[in-house]
């Protein structure tokens, strides 16, 4: 949760030309990571809190992934 909420503030230094591209990208791949942990926490069997887990932790590196591209675009 704190990620996303970091993430957030983050996104709004950028420039307005990336509210509808980077931005929306950035925040969602955040979002999804407590969303997934969270979804995969209420299931019946602990292999589909796995494979939450795992779809958790994609997010998480695609999150990392747009903050480079950020940052390798000067967003800094």
């Amino acid at each position: 949760m704190d990620l996303v909420v970091e993430l957030y503030n983050v996104a709004k230094k950028f420039p307005r030309q990336e509210q509808f591209g980077l931005v929306s990208q950035l925040c969602r791949a955040g979002v999804s990571v407590p969303a997934n942990i969270a979804a995969g926490y209420g299931r019946k069997h602990r292999s589909e809190y796995l494979r939450f887990l795992s779809i958790a932790k994609g997010s998480l590196q695609e999150a990392r992934t747009h903050l480079e591209i950020c940052i390798r675009l000067g967003y800094d």
